[in-house]
């Protein structure tokens, strides 16, 4: 379902309306979802996120990564969710450009590798060398991990509670108070009366 909201947009201001389009579908042993994505014609910001139609509450979901069969565990990460990995020293939480996605575990690490590139490309042209050679022993140990010769724990935690880790070995878990303190929300999407969703 498309429909034009009238609320200016958080980026560029514009009076003329967002668009928002609602699609719901069915993820196994995931249940039923709504993929709600808002995007402005004026400037092109975007926002995408997934909302169960159960409601949900706040939790993590952590997953052993042992060997490279795993990398096609599906991941269901809303905006709202930090991704974590310990071992590696790794972490991604919501900020204000944060989008909702439906991925694996290749494809959670290949995002990790794609942000740590950035940072590569940037330390070589500032002759930076101490991140330079950090970003290369990264990108040697998520290789390892891929290849499965090195074990991680992957950890989603969120507090709105619409992310998830679809795997038998998957451990669920309630977010402690001081996580819950500590955690950041992601983006704040503007909020529609129900009848403007009609």
């Amino acid at each position: 379902m498309e429909s034009t909201v009238e609320q200016p947009c958080p980026v560029c201001f514009s009076e003329n309306g967002l668009t928002m389009i609602a699609h719901t579908s069915e993820i196994p042993y995931f249940g039923e979802h709504t993929q709600l994505t808002i995007l402005c014609p004026s400037c092109g910001w975007k926002h995408t996120d997934f909302i169960p139609a159960e409601g949900k509450k706040p939790g993590a979901f952590s997953l052993k990564i042992k060997n490279s069969e795993m990398l096609s565990v599906r991941i269901i990460r809303s905006s709202s969710c930090t991704v974590r990995i310990s071992e590696l020293g790794l972490e991604v939480e919501p900020g204000g450009a944060t989008t909702g996605y439906v991925s694996n575990i290749e494809g959670v690490l290949n995002r990790f590798e794609d942000a740590i590139g950035l940072m590569y490309r940037q330390s070589k042209l500032s002759n930076e060398k101490e991140i330079v050679e950090k970003c290369e022993k990264l990108f040697e140990k998520i290789k390892q991990v891929k290849n499965g010769e090195k074990t991680v724990v992957l950890t989603l935690l969120d507090p709105m509670g619409h992310s998830q880790i679809l795997h038998k070995d998957a451990v669920p878990r309630n977010l402690t108070e001081e996580e819950m303190k500590d955690l950041e929300v992601g983006p704040v999407i503007p909020v529609f009366n129900s009848d403007e969703l009609e």
